[in-house]
This record gives C-alpha cells, sequence and structure tokens, in this order.
C-alpha cells in the first residue's frame, strides 16, 4: 500500500505505469533543472509574470498524453489521506470503495421525471408483491440464487410492460414499425426488435449469427431424385453427361447448338422438359432440317404456330415424337398430311383437339407408311370406328401402343387382331373388356411377337395365359398386372416347358387376390405365388435384367429362399422391384443382393422388414425404412 502511495500513475499509449515519485524527483534534478524547491519557485515566479519557457522531452510527453501534474499531486495526496485513515481503524470495504470511485463521474442528479418513474415503478412492484402470480412464482424460486422478491417482482412488472402480439411497437435499433409476435426478441436495453434486427442477435448480445455450414455435396433431395431416377449417389458421372447437363442448366444463354449428334439433343430434350423449360425459344435449338428424329416430352408452352414450324422446318422427320399436345388441332394433321410423308414413326400423347374425322383422313394417307404409333390420353375423339380405319390402312404397323384412350374396347381390340405384321404390342383400356378378343390376338399375331404388354384387363383368365403358352414364341418382354383372376398354377404352366427363350423383362405388378378380410388368399392362390415365381426364375432367370413382382404378396419366404439360395446367380438382373412383399426381410434382401451380382436398382416400398441392409457400391436402394450402408464404407454422409 506504501509503494501505490508514494508512486504516479504515467500512460504510455494504451498502457499504464506506476512511478515512484522520488524517481520523477531525481529525473529533474539530474537533468540540470535544479532541485525541488528550486523548481517550483521558478514555476510559481514565472505563472505570475505569465512568462513561458523551453520544456523538457519529459513535460512535453505528458502534455501530450494529457497527463497533469497536479492531478497526480491531488491523487497522492488523497491516497496519503486513505492510507492514514485506514491505518487510523476504518474498514477495508469503505477504503477499496473509494478507490473504485476515483475515476469514475459523479452521479447526475435525478430529475423530478426520473423521480415520478422510479415513485410508480416501487408501487407497482408493491401491488405484484400482493398478487397470486408472484406468490405463484415465488413458491417455483424458493431455494434458488433469484428467489429476491424483488428480483421477482421486476420480471413480472417486466413481463407486463411487453406489449402483447399483435400489436405494432418501433424496433430498438433501426427504429423500423413491426408488428409483435410471441417469437419477438428483447434488444439490449430492454425493447422489441424487428425480424431483421433479431437475426442479426445471439441470445441478445449484439453478435451475428453464424451462417450454418453446408456440407459439400449433393443435398439429400437430389439424391433422392436420382435414386427414383436409377442413379446411384456415388462415383463420377461421365464427361459426356456433366457436359450436357451443364448446357442444360445455361439454356438461356444458349442461341446455337452447332452440330451436336441427335443422341445428345435427345438427352437435352429429356432434361429440359423434366424442367419444364420448353418454350418457343427453345424449340428453336432442335429444329434442324438435316435431322430425322424430334422428341420433345414436354409440350405444353408451346402453340399451334410451333407445330407449323416443326413440320415446316424439318420436312424429312422419320420419327415425331410429341407430349402434351393439347393445341394440336386438325389443320396441323393436315399439314403434316400435305408436306411430311416420310413420317414413319408417330408418338404423341394427349392430342385431344384432333377430331374422328381427321384421325381417319390421316390414317386413310398416311397408313401405309407408318411403321409405329403410339397414343396416349385422349377422351375427346379416337373411337372404335377410327381405330377400325387405323387397323384397315395402317397394315404395315409393328409397333402399336394405345393407352388410356376412352372411347375403345372390344371392337378395337378384334381389329387389332388383323395386324399381322406386329412385334410389339402395348394396350392399356379404360374400358372393361371381354377376354375373347384377347385370346383372337394372341392366335392371330402371336407367334411375332417381341413384347406383349396388356395392363388392368381385370377380366382375363387363365385361358389367356394357356394362349401365350401356346401361340408366343419370340417374345422378349412380358407385362401383365392388376389382375385378380388368373391363378398360379396357370402362371406355373405358363413356364413349365415353354418353348419360348428366356424373358429379359418381366413385370407382375399387382397379380394377387383383392379380399383384404383374407389377407392369406384362398386355399388356390391366386395371381403370381411361390410355385409361379420359382417356374418363372428357372425358365427366365439366366437372361432376365428387369423383374417386377411388386404386391404379388401371396410368395412365401420359402419361395424367396428358394430362388435365392446361396448356389444360384441372376448374372444379367439389374433392376429388381419387390415392393409390397411380406416376407422380404434383410436376410432375404440380402440374399437378393449376393445372387444378383450387377444389380443397380432394388426397390422395396412397404417391405418395413429391411432395415439394415449392406450393398455393394453402385447400387440404389429405394423405399426402405432405414438408409442401406455400402459394404466396406459407413455412410453417413450423403445418402
Amino acid at each position: 500500500m506504501q509503494s501505490l502511495v508514494n508512486s504516479g500513475l504515467i500512460s504510455l499509449g494504451n498502457n499504464f505505469f506506476l512511478i515512484p515519485f522520488s524517481f520523477i524527483d531525481s529525473f529533474f534534478f539530474r537533468s540540470g533543472i535544479g532541485d525541488q524547491t528550486t523548481l517550483r519557485a521558478d514555476r510559481r515566479a514565472n505563472r505570475s509574470r505569465n512568462i513561458r519557457g523551453p520544456h523538457s522531452a519529459l513535460t512535453d510527453f505528458l502534455a501530450s498524453n494529457n497527463i497533469s501534474a497536479a492531478q497526480i499531486r491531488d491523487d497522492y495526496d488523497r491516497r496519503v489521506s486513505e492510507a492514514a485513515r485506514q491505518a487510523n481503524g476504518e474498514t477495508t470495504a469503505a477504503a477499496a470503495e473509494d478507490q473504485d470511485s476515483e475515476f469514475e463521474p459523479e452521479p447526475e442528479p435525478e430529475s423530478p421525471e426520473d423521480k415520478v418513474k422510479k415513485r410508480k415503478r416501487q408501487q407497482t412492484i408493491e401491488r405484484i408483491k400482493k398478487t397470486k402470480e408472484f406468490a405463484r412464482r415465488k413458491a417455483r424460486k424458493t431455494g434458488e440464487p433469484d428467489d429476491d422478491d424483488d428480483w421477482i417482482a421486476n420480471q413480472i412488472a417486466d413481463d407486463k410492460a411487453r406489449p402483447a402480439p399483435g400489436q405494432l411497437e418501433n424496433c430498438e435499433i433501426c427504429g423500423k414499425r413491426f408488428t409483435v409476435t410471441s417469437y419477438s426478441k428483447a434488444g439490449p436495453e430492454g425493447g422489441l426488435l424487428c425480424a431483421d434486427c433479431s437475426k442479426k442477435q445471439v441470445k441478445g448480445d449484439g453478435k451475428k449469427a453464424p451462417a450454418k455450414k453446408r456440407v459439400s455435396g449433393p443435398s439429400r433431395r437430389q439424391n433422392k431424385t436420382k435414386l427414383l431416377d436409377g442413379e446411384t449417389p456415388h462415383g463420377a458421372q461421365s464427361l459426356l453427361e456433366m457436359c450436357i447437363k451443364k448446357v442444360a442448366e445455361s439454356i438461356d444463354d444458349v442461341e446455337e447448338f452447332g452440330d451436336l449428334p441427335p443422341p445428345v439433343m435427345h438427352r437435352l430434350s429429356q432434361i429440359l422438359s423434366k424442367r419444364r423449360a420448353v418454350t418457343p425459344r427453345i424449340l428453336n435449338l432442335f429444329l434442324r432440317r438435316n435431322h430425322r428424329e424430334l422428341n420433345i416430352y414436354d409440350c405444353a408452352q408451346l402453340q399451334t404456330d410451333d407445330y407449323h414450324r416443326i413440320l415446316a422446318l424439318m420436312p424429312d422427320l422419320i420419327k415425331l415424337n410429341l407430349r402434351f399436345v393439347t393445341p394440336m388441332k386438325d389443320n396441323i394433321f393436315d399439314y403434316m398430311v400435305e408436306n411430311n410423308k416420310s413420317i414413319r414413326d408417330l408418338h404423341l400423347r394427349a392430342p385431344n383437339l384432333v377430331t374422328d374425322d381427321c384421325w381417319r383422313r390421316f390414317f386413310i394417307k398416311m397408313g401405309p407408311r407408318l411403321q409405329s404409333l403410339k397414343l396416349w390420353d385422349l377422351d375427346a375423339a379416337f373411337d372404335n370406328k377410327t381405330a377400325e380405319v387405323m387397323c384397315e390402312n395402317c397394315t404395315g404397323l409393328e409397333r402399336l401402343k394405345l393407352q388410356h384412350i376412352v372411347k375403345i374396347g372390344d371392337e378395337t381390340l378384334t381389329a387389332i387382331s388383323s395386324l399381322k405384321a406386329l412385334k410389339h404390342l402395348s394396350l392399356w383400356f379404360s374400358q372393361d373388356t371381354k377376354p375373347e378378343p384377347l385370346l383372337k390376338i394372341i392366335s392371330s399375331v402371336g407367334p411375332n411377337l417381341r413384347t406383349l404388354s396388356l395392363q388392368e384387363f381385370k377380366n382375363a383368365d387363365d385361358t389367356l395365359l394357356q394362349s401365350i403358352h401356346d401361340h408366343c414364341r419370340s417374345l422378349t418382354k412380358l407385362r401383365f398386372t392388376n389382375n385378380d383372376l388368373c391363378t398360379d398354377q396357370a402362371l406355373t404352366s405358363l413356364f413349365r416347358d415353354w418353348s419360348n427363350p428366356p424373358l429379359t423383362y418381366v413385370d407382375f405388378y399387382a397379380l394377387r387376390d383383392v379380399d383384404m378380410s383374407n389377407p392369406a388368399g384362398p386355399p388356390e392362390p391366386i395371381g403370381l405365388a411361390s410355385n409361379g415365381f420359382i417356374a418363372l426364375m428357372e425358365h427366365s432367370g439366366s437372361k432376365i435384367q428387369s423383374l417386377s413382382i411388386a404386391s404379388c404378396r401371396h410368395i412365401s419366404r420359402d419361395a424367396f429362399e428358394t430362388v435365392f439360395d446361396e448356389n444360384k446367380r441372376y448374372p444379367h438382373l439389374k433392376n429388381f422391384d419387390i415392393s409390397f412383399t411380406g416376407p422380404v426381410d434383410d436376410y432375404i434382401a440380402q440374399c437378393i443382393v449376393r445372387c444378383c451380382p450387377a444389380l443397380t436398382k432394388l426397390v422395396a416400398f412397404g417391405c418395413f422388414n429391411i432395415r439394415d441392409l449392406k450393398v455393394n457400391m453402385g447400387v440404389a436402394v429405394i423405399g426402405t425404412v432405414s438408409e442401406p450402408t455400402f459394404k466396406g464404407i459407413a455412410q453417413a454422409e450423403t445418402m
């Protein structure tokens, strides 16, 4: 304490130093200025005569840092007096309080307004202490460090003073007028903050909230989209695919495609159609006179004039594939008949404004040249009479697909049986049909068929499967879905001793009994059951590439274990859909992965017993409860 009393405070930049007064006096004496008595006498004489002489370096330094020798002396005298009081028995707490307050400014006197506010605040506090709310909070705070009555009452008063949600208030920081909500934050001085200022605060300290760190790589949503498209989230894409996607992202800046080959332009059309980005300007990029094929999968933003431009700028078209062509009308077809006589493949979706008369004129003039015709989603036109005109004139059709055409039925099926050149047939009618026309088609054109797709023919029975077994000898693709009449015995007979080569594509979606009150099904299984599944894999397992048995719920666990035994392999199976097949669990799924080395896509919606599946890199697993893990790699970052 004595060393502090006999010292002076010197400031050097941002640092403060305690210098003994004896050192200061010695400095003045040794610098040649004189002893202390002479120095003080000279200063008094100079002040009286208002004479200013030269200054030493220390004097200039003290003046430049706003250090007053008088203040140092007064501080010294005060410390001496404080030390004397302490020696006389005054408490240390009082001395410390005076010492801390030596640099604090004098408190300003309270104004009359402040006194009134303080008195009202105290009255409010006293009233709050008599309320039930105060008693409840007091009971909850009993025994805690903050159970002081005044503190609790002040907290209740602050809560009541806060504006209620829905009221208007000015932001404490920016002054902006905003509506108070239950989520409005308090500012540093007790006011409320608007939404923008609240985002910049972290627990009221005024600091900007740190930005969330984004994990590098694609998002979860992008990964799920890739999975549904059959792409795996791991591994690098090909350079060509990356370049195509980069062009699609900057399509608004592209003025010309240049000499891109047709396969690349087809892929660009798929990407842009999926993004619904095909506009009249984008369409111009695809119109090439030297190209013989055009595929646009989303024409929703095109108008009638755009279809005229397609036919006028590409007169040598051979294949025209347009989807969602609602604005297409009769005059477009009439122009096609007169100016585009080289079209062989015509694929149209939803041309609902084309009339039956126009369709018939088109088939009469263009029918003999057509080799492929695919029509979807027609409800205003194209009736059975039009279909008969089509079959009479399109005698060279090799590929025919008619799906969701409302006005056709049994008469159309009978007419299709006359198309002897058919190799690919796909039918999905909206009307219920009889089994006999289908049997006529199979017996008539079945020997030449390469692919056969029959969807939602709910009246077809076992005789259809027997007819396929007897007449079809060249099938590579078979789709037969949504039927609850064909039995497992008939499906087993279809594949037993069938002279048809192994199938590469099989889709037996929802071949099952639909009586929900009897989940196990009738005594004789309906649809694809255990025996039919075993017979299918014995016949086509060596060549099959895509298989769907979704919703075939009568296949037993023993059948799965027999088909996917550890000694069996299906080297070409890439896509497998086992959705809503109850017996499939982790063990069965692991057997499937083991027996299918080429597997790239496994769809397992509704298979709730698959919870810990390990697959090879490059396998897309869709629909499981928990994400699969990759063998040798913990899947923690992307899936």
